[in-house]
């Protein structure tokens, strides 16, 4: 699988999201990274349905919606209609993940779920038939800009070799502390989908940050 670069808003000015949104994309981004939080599951508060539906007036790239909510269900059907192409929801909130990833496939969104650092691979285990894809929190959800943990790295191969023993070659995507330094090793682990907010929004030419995390990433080995 080839590596796609997600850009997570969560770093960007939020006064110059279009403009943004559209440098990125220019440079080659093939998602928008959306964290949406709910000040309860994760000790932040960041944006809804308003702003996912502005963003979908300007991006043309699909619209990568992560809910850090508590009660993910509430809101599905109004993330999707606003332009989310892809939903991801956390597995630490749901006694049973396979029907909420039922109803965002029924609306035509795909389906991820999200392991925060401490919940195992194992646990999307009973899932893996149901996945378009499984996210991989390499930070504490809710902040942007937190250090990447390393042992991360062990924990996307673990979680490729279970999809492989399978016969699962869902996308694994990898959120928090990505960026020049650890994007070849994620990848090399199986990460597919690199989500980077501070090493792209935090440095001033964005087109070109975006431009070099996707060349670090495709570096050889």
């Amino acid at each position: 699988m080839s590596v796609r670069i997600a850009p997570s808003i969560l770093g960007a000015d939020f006064a110059r999201l279009g403009e943004a949104v559209a440098s990125v994309e220019e440079a080659g981004a093939d998602l928008i990274h959306v964290d949406v939080m709910d000040g309860h599951f994760v000790p932040n508060i960041s944006i809804g349905v308003p702003v996912v539906a502005a963003l979908k007036r300007v991006a043309r790239v699909p619209l990568d919606v992560h809910l850090m909510v508590q009660h993910p269900g509430r809101y599905l059907d109004a993330f999707i209609d606003a332009g989310a192409a892809m939903v991801t929801v956390h597995v630490e909130v749901l006694p049973e993940v396979g029907p909420t990833l039922d109803a965002i496939r029924r609306r035509g969104a795909k389906a991820g779920v999200a392991l925060n650092p401490s919940t195992p691979v194992e646990a999307v285990g009973p899932l893996i038939h149901e996945l378009d894809h499984l996210l991989i929190m390499s930070v504490n959800p809710g902040f942007a800009g937190q250090p990447f943990i390393p042992g991360t790295f062990d924990k996307i191969a673990r979680a490729r070799g279970l999809l492989a023993a399978s016969g699962s070659r869902v996308a694994i995507e990898v959120d928090g502390g990505v960026d020049l330094g650890n994007a070849a090793a994620l990848v090399r682990a199986g990460a597919t989908i690199l989500v980077a907010a501070k090493a792209i929004f935090g440095k001033g030419d964005i087109a070109e940050a975006t431009r070099a995390l996707r060349r670090a990433a495709e570096a050889p080995v």
